[in-house]
């Protein structure tokens, strides 16, 4: 191997760097060249046999030779590599034409549902939402609402009461939204419009109550703010929300500590047959409270009661969404139950129905 024409084996290698079918074959031919015992190697290792010049010369065409294979050899090991690549996508693919296995479609929750559409009712109205604490004091809870102390929402037997603290205070898990109203008052001047949607919590189980449910207080306080004001705003919520344009609503006289006067809203049904049937028929059914806002509750917040007035309301969202959708049991909305969302629930991105009868 020694004595072979430098040029001869250049050529030679050369030729079978690119006749080269594989990796294994091509790292043969690399350690049959330029490995300890390779072709080169040997011819380099020959060169202390000259002299002079002649060594000098020798040299530096072997290493231009070492070179020249050295870069065929890594050209065609990445031709290799990329074929090799090539073919094992190819054997790996995945048949495309075979039908897919079916995916459980996810659902909206009917409540979720119902706050959205609630939320973009109240915000063509010009509300905008707050939120406060599921946690409260005494204060914001009760007694900034104008509740007295004898109230019976006030007793353990309805409200969850937390374990006092160093000084004998007891915080409660929120009855209602109403302490966002009052935050709300005390953070911001007047004119105010918003709804408070959120968690509230009481000592009730069955069929219609559940020890955790959903509350949307709305709250609008300003100059000349009065009844009327209140009864169109409930009005064309109501008929929006449920969808019929010419939705019976009345207002029935009430009382709540933190209004005066007060009012249940009711909406026309029919209940003919068993069912129920929304905005026909002669009889009735309550969906939610409201009234004046109590010049006391507006003392509380340090707004004065001669300058500015306001009205409130409040309406559970559980109880909306049973009565729109059709929804006998409240109990199931917390369940987790798979085949209940999949009858109730709606498909994402589905638009709701809502804005009926609110005009451009």
């Amino acid at each position: 191997m020694a004595n072979t024409d430098p040029a001869t084996l250049q050529s030679d290698t050369i030729a079978r760097i690119e006749a080269a079918d594989s990796l294994d074959a091509l790292e043969a031919i690399r350690v049959d060249s330029l490995g300890k015992k390779g072709s080169v190697s040997l011819a380099m290792r020959s060169l202390g046999q000259l002299e002079g010049d002649a060594r000098r010369e020798a040299g530096q065409q072997l290493n231009a030779i070492k070179e020249s294979i050295t870069t065929a050899l890594e050209a065609r090991k990445s031709t290799l590599a990329e074929a090799a690549l090539n073919e094992k996508l190819a054997s790996e693919t995945v048949d495309i034409s075979l039908a897919p296995r079916p995916e459980a479609e996810g659902r909206i929750h009917p409540l979720s549902r119902t706050l959205e559409e609630v939320t973009a009712i109240f915000a063509e109205m010009g509300f905008t939402v707050a939120e406060g604490p599921d946690i409260e004091s005494d204060y914001y809870n009760f007694t900034a609402l104008n509740i007295p102390p004898e109230h019976p929402a006030r007793q353990e037997h309805d409200t969850f009461y937390l374990t006092p603290d160093a000084e004998g205070r007891r915080k409660v898990l929120r009855t209602h939204t109403s302490p966002v109203q009052i935050r709300t008052m005390e953070k911001i001047k007047p004119p105010i419009r918003i709804i408070a949607p959120g968690r509230t919590y009481r000592s009730d189980h069955d069929a219609t109550h559940s020890p955790m449910f959903h509350q949307c207080e709305g709250l609008v306080i300003g100059k000349d703010i009065h009844m009327g004001h209140l009864k169109g705003c409930l009005i064309d919520f109501c008929r929006a929300f449920f969808g019929v344009d010419d939705l019976p609503v009345r207002f029935r006289p009430s009382y709540f500590p933190f209004t005066e006067p007060s009012a249940e809203v009711d909406i026309g049904c029919s209940r003919e047959g068993g069912g129920l049937k929304i905005g026909a028929g002669d009889d009735w059914l309550e969906i939610l409270g409201s009234g004046m806002v109590n010049p006391r509750v507006l003392q509380h917040c340090g707004i004065d009661p001669d300058e500015y007035q306001g009205f409130a309301f409040g309406m559970g969202l559980e109880r909306i969404a049973m009565l729109k959708y059709g929804i006998p049991d409240l109990r199931p909305f917390y369940d987790s139950d798979l085949r209940w969302m999949r009858h109730y629930g709606f498909v994402p991105f589905d638009p709701p129905s809502i804005h009926l009868g609110l005009g451009a």
